[in-house]
């Protein structure tokens, strides 16, 4: 088989009856093509090259060379528009904190009957019953009813239980259902995981509590002393109990241990913390003992914001709560940041 005559170009014409034209009838065109292009892209790095005249092509007389073989050969990809800037890593780790918080927000909210019109119904009965019982049988204070008394004690119980029952609700149904892998899979750090549990959380109680206060009010009306303690108080008490919601769901295995831990942990700080009563009216034992739950000060402090009078100073409260917020937010963080129980 004879190749092409000196002079010629790949793609010159087979001089009739030679093999090489009976060979390019059959497999040449694909074959020559393929030599040709990557002849061309050769060619064409070459500074000053001709590839038109390197491919043995030239134009029938009188008419001149006006395709663009820059253009001609160009991959498509060069001449697309350009793709938009992709987002920073901090700025995609923040977008997917705010999804994250969405979805817990969004996963109460659905079945908000359940999680914020059962408790608001709670509170009412617990107004029903003891108001009633008590009503015009005690003062607190010196001056303040005792359904007045007992509104901002509902609200900030109401806030404090469903702040907890959030959190830790959503871990251990994460874990037992095997659906916490998909938020494992995120490119989020433990930080965006505590503030998107620890927010929503603190969304729910806050929700429930404003429903508590909204229908409780009309029982017992109480005063609006000093607003912002009211403000500080229900957000540190339901970031508090949220943090605290995370550290129960990264330990407990199963619901029996999240019962354990609500049945016997929180229910009882939430009852003795002073929700019904003053703690001037217990012995003096009692007393000390009150002054060791956390709870005692984040419904004390709460309830000074509507009568300007407390058992203990608010500044005293404000420190204790504080205190008790950093603490507990380390641990779960830390929890978070080991994995702890999450990533086997």
């Amino acid at each position: 088989m004879s190749g092409p005559a000196r002079g010629q170009g790949l793609d010159a014409p087979a001089q009739p009856g030679s093999g090489a034209g009976r060979w390019g009838e059959s497999a040449a065109p694909a074959l020559a093509a393929d030599v040709q292009v990557a002849a061309l892209d050769a060619l064409v790095g070459a500074s000053g090259f001709d590839p038109a005249a390197a491919s043995g092509f030239s134009e029938p007389a009188g008419r001149e060379l006006t395709h663009d073989y820059a253009a001609a050969t160009a991959p498509a990809a060069l001449s697309a528009p350009l793709a938009p800037a992709r987002p920073s890593p901090d700025a995609n780790s923040i977008t997917g904190c705010q999804t994250l918080f969405r979805k817990e927000v969004m996963r109460f909210w659905k079945v908000g009957f359940q999680t914020v019109g059962a408790p608001v119904l709670t509170a009412v009965l617990y107004m029903l019953i003891f108001g009633h019982v008590l009503q015009g049988q005690a003062l607190v204070y010196g001056k303040v009813s005792y359904t007045a008394f007992l509104v901002p004690g509902l609200v900030m119980m109401s806030v404090l239980q469903n702040a907890f029952a959030n959190s830790s609700s959503s871990l251990i149904q994460s874990k037992i259902m095997g659906s916490l892998v998909f938020v494992l899979l995120s490119p989020l750090s433990h930080w965006h995981w505590f503030f998107a549990y620890v927010g929503s959380s603190a969304a729910r109680g806050l929700l429930v509590g404003a429903g508590v206060f909204a229908v409780t009010v009309f029982f017992g009306q109480p005063g609006f002393e000093a607003p912002l303690w009211i403000v500080v108080f229900a957000i540190l008490g339901a970031a508090l109990l949220g943090a605290l919601g995370v550290i129960a769901g990264l330990w407990s295995e199963k619901f029996d241990q999240m019962a354990v831990f609500q049945n016997f942990v929180i229910m009882p700080m939430t009852f003795l913390s002073g929700v019904f009563y003053s703690i001037h009216s217990l012995p003096p034992f009692w007393q000390q003992v009150s002054h060791l739950n956390p709870f005692f000060y984040m419904i004390d402090g709460f309830r000074y914001g509507f009568f300007g009078v407390s058992d203990v100073s608010p500044w005293l409260s404000l420190g204790i709560v504080s205190a008790a917020l950093l603490l507990v937010s380390a641990a779960a963080v830390n929890m978070l940041r080991t994995g702890y129980k999450i990533r086997n």
